[in-house]
């Protein structure tokens, strides 16, 4: 098994974020079906792309959004280098909520503590 890169210094290997763009296309039904404690899959957006994203989909590959901005600008860099991470829907609110607290998950960063120590 290949080895994780470095975790960026100063950031947290486990969080809980809102969940952004919620509102294109078929994305607001998606969440409609999301039950909490449900797994998704967090993935960086193409490398290609001027600021790749992280995205997140459901099993069975639905897109549901991307984690705000802020997290991407140092966790799609590291998904990218090989790093992984795994999230699980925390709160999940109706379209009466603005689509921005609609959805809300936990994102574990897959070893990162071990990475960040060298072990």
């Amino acid at each position: 098994m290949r080895p994780l890169p470095p975790f960026p210094l100063n950031q947290p290997a486990s969080f809980r974020a809102t969940v952004h763009g919620t509102v294109f296309g078929d994305r607001a039904a998606v969440v409609d079906r999301l039950c909490e404690g449900e797994e998704l899959l967090v993935l960086p957006g193409p490398p290609t792309d001027d600021e790749p994203g992280v995205w997140l989909h459901r099993s069975g590959g639905d897109l549901v959004g991307h984690l705000p901005p802020e997290i991407e600008l140092w966790l799609a860099p590291w998904l990218l280098r090989g790093g992984s991470a795994r999230a699980r829907a925390v709160r999940v609110r109706g379209q009466d909520a603005p689509s921005w607290r609609r959805l809300v998950i936990e994102v574990d960063c897959a070893c990162a503590e071990a990475s960040a120590t060298g072990g």
